[in-house]
């Protein structure tokens, strides 16, 4: 009789336990549930119209050079003297300054500068070598045919009557008589280049430098264009690799004396 008892009480707990055990399970599978639909690509939308800002440095459409190629592809013939003292206006991706032009200070890089200006030749060229704390370089050509027609047109050395100090803007030279129209403004008193035989011209007036201190100048020294290069391909050339350059919309003559004296 106890046999009996025994064996009908493992049979409840082997039957209990299957019953503990299927339920658990039933619990620890996943529900089934039917398979994702994949959802239909989203195909590209045309993008909104949106206004093209100018990249930083780059020249604005209405900064188109305004010169007669044709005069200035005839350098020979542009050789007018200056006034005894005359200013020039620059217009850039900056903002404006003007610099005032004393004759008698560099009577043959002060002629050369006023024809170049009287002409337009400035007009749409970069500030391609901003060096700070040293100076900002410009005088390229946005047109190479016109940078070819200067390209030799050397005038000789002036004697150095004004020291380089802050705000003299003056001829770049490759040596002794070889300036023709390449032009930097010193950013600091940079007296030891008088001694190199580099003479100012003329000074940024007023304010201006403030203007002139801000032309792109993260390029430096080492990193901007090649001066060649620019000469052959012009603007083109600058776009490529030197984006963010500042540049020159317009220099044109201002309240310029009228008599040579």
């Amino acid at each position: 009789m106890k046999a009996k008892t025994k064996i009908a009480g493992w049979a409840a707990l082997i039957f209990a336990a299957a019953m503990i055990l299927n339920s658990c399970s039933k619990r620890e599978q996943p529900a089934e549930s039917p398979a994702p639909q994949p959802k239909a690509e989203a195909q590209p939308s045309s993008p909104p119209p949106a206004e093209t800002k100018p990249a930083p440095g780059a020249p604005a459409k209405s900064a188109e050079p305004a010169h007669n190629v044709k005069e200035l592809l005839a350098p020979a013939k542009l050789k007018e003297k200056a006034p005894e003292t005359y200013k020039v206006k620059f217009n850039t991706t900056r903002g404006e300054f003007t610099i005032t032009v004393t004759r008698a200070w560099a009577p043959l890089g002060a002629d050369r500068f006023y024809n170049l200006v009287k002409h337009r030749f400035y007009d749409g060229a970069a500030f391609f070598r901003v060096v700070p704390d040293f100076v900002v370089q410009f005088g390229i050509s946005s047109t190479p045919a016109v940078s070819a027609a200067w390209k030799h047109t050397e005038i000789k050395d002036d004697p150095v009557t004004q020291s380089n100090k802050r705000g003299a803007i003056v001829f770049a030279t490759a040596g002794p008589n070889t300036r023709t129209t390449q032009v930097f403004i010193n950013l600091k008193d940079n007296s030891r280049l008088d001694g190199m035989g580099f003479a100012p011209f003329g000074i940024v007036d007023g304010n201006g430098m403030n203007v002139v201190e801000m032309m792109y100048e993260g390029y430096g020294d080492s990193g901007g264009p090649d001066q060649n290069q620019l000469e052959k391909q012009g603007e083109s050339y600058l776009k490529k690799g030197w984006p963010k350059l500042d540049y020159i919309r317009s220099a044109t003559l201002a309240g310029a004396e009228t008599s040579n004296r």
